[in-house]
């Protein structure tokens, strides 16, 4: 009988041990919230009916990358993973084998959350649907393919820690750095990289060229940073992808979509305090304004093309066509963002806070490669905007660009 009742009460821990593991509601919830802050399906999902089931390409200017299956899959996912695993390849960049990941996926920010929000994190993705989906292999230039070379990466680049709060700043500010700086890896393309794909620290967030678009300053340049967009304004762009200064556009646009447009309002509110803390983490480029021909040259093609939605002075109409003075990304000593949207052509991105559309037609084929740098240059140099030249070889090798 003692037996029988030891039997049973054993059971019975095992049995509330089981449930006490599951993850609450509460938690799993929280999970998804940080998965979506941290755009985790933006690299993750190839294919939209098999969410986070891995495979798409992400390319790097040394090669490819595929990103992995984060499905509960036993076999090609993380369902066999431990919660020790899921921390380690989060937080520092290390697979169960023990394998280095490149920092493609981006540890080195990760490195700075909370056990307890990777588990969250975790959790959430274990209520995902499995799929069996195969990782595939990188297809990185020699000898990139040799992971154990990022053991010497890690040792130059790497630092692993926690986010570490300032106390003389708000609970906000420290809220939008943790997301800034951590679970939403801003850095990652709007920091500047060295030769080895780096970050250049000292230049955090100053604007990065990224897959033929240019990821703008985030600090407080004036011309090209946020130093003349407030807080509300950062927040407005974040949460519906358009305010009164610009319009998202490019990789930026599906952050917006599928991650800063879900994110909560205190959250974006934190970023947008953050942000507007931030000093110039560099000198703005001195400008030489173009001659009198070129910005004739580029004001008949304005006139003929350009003015009916943007209007003569540029002001467009805010929230539908995006101003042109005081631009901060039209003023980017990179043009690669302005050449993709006139080669290219652009779709407003539409969010639950912005569902109306607007379209901007692509001029590749009606402009020589002159005429879009004549544009480029007047719409850059007008208003009171000031950037570098934009020469025809540079139009050239944008429209290049896959």
């Amino acid at each position: 009988m003692r037996t029988i009742l030891a039997v049973a009460l054993l059971c019975g821990a095992v049995a509330r041990a089981a449930v006490a593991a599951e993850p609450s509601p509460e938690l799993i919830a929280y999970g998804k919230a940080l998965v979506e802050a941290g755009d985790c399906a933006g690299c993750h999902t190839a294919d939209p009916a098999k969410p986070f089931a891995g495979g798409k390409r992400i390319d790097t200017p040394f090669g490819a990358i595929y990103a992995p299956n984060l499905t509960p899959d036993r076999d090609t996912g993380i369902g066999a993973w431990s919660d020790a695993d899921f921390t380690r390849a989060v937080r520092f960049g290390t697979a169960p084998d023990g394998s280095l990941y490149y920092p493609a996926f981006p540890y080195p920010y990760f490195t700075k959350m909370t056990k307890d929000d990777t588990l969250a994190i975790r959790a959430y993705l274990g209520t995902l649907a499995p799929v069996a989906s195969r990782n595939k292999p990188p297809e990185l230039r020699w000898p990139l393919g040799y992971r154990g070379l990022m053991r010497a990466w890690n040792l130059l680049f790497f630092t692993p820690g926690l986010f570490e709060p300032d106390q003389g700043k708000s609970a906000a500010w420290n809220r939008g750095g943790y997301l800034v700086t951590g679970l939403g890896h801003c850095g990652a393309c709007h920091t500047p990289k060295n030769y080895f794909g780096a970050d250049k620290t000292a230049q955090a967030l100053s604007g990065s060229e990224l897959d033929g678009w240019y990821a703008p300053r985030l600090d407080g340049a004036a011309r090209t940073g946020l130093q003349t967009w407030s807080a509300p304004d950062i927040a407005e762009y974040l949460q519906s992808g358009r305010n009164a200064k610009s319009h998202a556009g490019g990789p930026m646009a599906e952050v917006i979509v599928n991650s800063t447009s879900k994110m909560s309002d205190a959250d974006v509110r934190a970023i947008a305090i953050y942000l507007k803390s931030l000093p110039p983490a560099r000198r703005e480029t001195n400008v030489t304004p173009p001659d009198d021909a070129e910005m004739k040259a580029g004001q008949a093609v304005y006139a003929k093309l350009c003015i009916a939605c943007h209007e003569a002075d540029g002001t467009g109409s805010p929230r539908i066509y995006p101003p042109l003075p005081d631009n901060a990304l039209l003023q980017s000593i990179n043009p690669s963002s302005t050449l993709r949207v006139i080669l290219d052509g652009a779709h407003t991105v539409t969010t639950p806070r912005a569902p109306n559309t607007g379209e901007m037609p692509a001029y590749a084929r009606q402009l020589s490669d002159e005429q879009v740098a004549a544009v480029t240059n007047y719409i850059r140099n007008s208003w009171g905007n000031a950037a570098p030249m934009v020469t025809p070889a540079q139009v050239a090798k944008a429209r290049k660009e896959p």
